[in-house]
């Protein structure tokens, strides 16, 4: 079993910063990919930006240029690093962790977008 803890979210003014982090513990192998969905109101969940185990990086189009994901193997931590914050970014954040078959998933973070 793994655990996906994350932290960081909270309310910020538009053009600001937040960093997200989700450390994952328990049985995790050495082959993973980990990344952040986001879940607004009335949507449905999206990917945001995932990073595989040797650095390969996949971001929507909408973060592209104002969001960076990186990862510490050493310390099984994802990061979430959100410049140019947008209202439309306001949505809870959730860590996600793939060891193929297995899929598992953080309790989200709220983030708030708003003057």
């Amino acid at each position: 079993q793994v655990q996906l803890v994350e932290s960081g979210g909270g309310l910020v003014q538009p053009g600001g910063s937040l960093t997200l982090s989700c450390t994952a513990s328990g049985n995790i192998f050495s082959i993973y990919v980990m990344g952040w969905y986001r879940q607004a109101p009335g949507k449905q969940r999206e990917l945001v930006a995932n990073i595989d185990n040797i650095g390969y990086r996949n971001y929507v189009e909408s973060v592209k240029g104002r969001f960076t994901i990186s990862r510490d193997n050493t310390k099984n931590t994802l990061y979430l690093q959100m410049n140019s914050l947008r209202p439309e970014d306001t949505a809870v954040y959730y860590c996600n962790l793939i060891m193929t078959p297995l899929e598992y998933w953080g309790q989200g973070t709220q983030v708030t977008v708003s003057s």
